[in-house]
């Protein structure tokens, strides 16, 4: 085993113990925050017990743990290679050959390796957990009607009067929200079937959906025909969009298949496939961070520096994490391509890292 691979598993070992702690102090700090807000939203709901404000912070830990990893990566980044230096340990790794370049390599392996575990598995797990604590959201604090997307076409619900209704649609037209063709299933209290209704097309207007032609089939009675049958709602068409299964709630894997359920349907897919792309290009990003860091961490001098180095470290961060944020919801809006939203920052901020640790270890 040479010299310079020992060097360098020691190296990974510094950035790997480093990143677990970020990544577990930032989290555990978040978490406490995302409690305190979740206790504070369930006041005065006698129904809402600190076990289930418990259950709602686990299931939204993952997403915590994605938007929090280009901060966790940077700060132990800035922090291992700050060690380093303090201790002469790059100084002697300078000595005996060893570049800035190979003495990162295995912050970037270990930066890389889990932005790979992300996407792969905490990415879906995470989804799915999410998932969960948009519905505890929903039964607890918002209670908001909520629509679903299948293969199958659109499912929304809505509760009136002590029924329930579930409207599907096959197609979708939106600016005025049209459903063709629709077939709406009608459940008492109880969730008992009562009947249904069927009609070419219905179309959401002035607080409620506008049936022509519909056929109505109740308490297994002979279908019985309505000119132009109404079902008052709450529903806008914000709403619909709002409460449509977001991106955050879908796993990287199903993500495509969701795009294209939502392209057949003629629902807009812009936000599910800038979170598709954001995920492919994370590991640009975070390597970026790592580079930044690198480029920080070698400036400061052995005596002092930490203060300046922890503030432009969180600047940068900052100044990074909010600009992509700005340029994903320009594309969000489709002001900009979705391409050019969810790889514009990364790819420039892995340039712009590049260049900055060249012009320090070059000068």
């Amino acid at each position: 085993m040479s010299a310079r691979f020992v060097l360098q598993r020691y190296f990974g070992r510094q950035y790997l113990l480093w990143f677990v702690v970020f990544l577990s102090a930032l989290s555990g700090i978040i978490f406490l925050f995302e409690i305190a807000e979740l206790m504070r939203r369930a006041g005065g709901r006698p129904d809402v017990g600190f076990d289930i404000i418990l259950k709602m912070g686990i299931y939204k830990l993952p997403e915590t743990i994605e938007r929090i990893l280009p901060f966790v990566v940077l700060f132990s980044g800035l922090f291992t290679f700050w060690r380093l230096t303090r201790s002469q340990e790059l100084i002697i790794a300078r000595a005996v050959g060893v570049s800035a370049w190979q003495f990162m390599r295995p912050a970037l392996i270990v930066t890389f390796t889990f932005a790979l575990l992300n996407v792969s598995v905490i990415n879906p797990a995470g989804a799915i957990m999410n998932a969960r604590y948009k519905n505890l959201e929903m039964h607890y604090l918002d209670r908001v009607p909520t629509l679903e997307l299948t293969g199958a076409g659109l499912w929304l619900r809505q509760h009136n009067g002590g029924r329930h209704y579930l409207l599907h649609a096959d197609h979708v037209e939106m600016d005025p929200l049209r459903l063709t063709p629709l077939m709406v299933l009608i459940y008492d209290d109880n969730d008992a079937y009562l009947g249904r209704i069927d009609a070419p097309a219905a179309v959401l207007e002035n607080g409620q959906w506008d049936v022509p032609d519909a056929w109505i089939n109740m308490d297994q009675q002979p279908a019985e025909h309505q000119d132009d049958w109404t079902l008052p709602t709450t529903l806008s068409l914000s709403k619909i969009q709002e409460s449509m299964a977001a991106p955050d709630t879908i796993s990287f894997w199903e993500l495509p298949r969701f795009i294209r359920a939502l392209k057949t349907i003629g629902l807009p897919q812009t936000r599910h496939q800038l979170a598709f792309q954001g995920m492919l290009s994370q590991p640009l990003l975070l390597c970026a961070m790592v580079f930044f860091a690198a480029s920080f961490a070698l400036r400061m001098n052995r005596r002092g520096g930490v203060m300046p180095m922890i503030i432009a470290g969180v600047l940068l961060g900052s100044f990074v994490y909010t600009l992509n944020n700005v340029v994903n919801a320009l594309g969000a809006n489709q002001t900009l391509p979705v391409i050019l939203a969810a790889w514009a920052i990364p790819t420039v901020a892995l340039a712009l890292s590049n260049a900055a640790l060249l012009h320090t270890e070059e000068g």
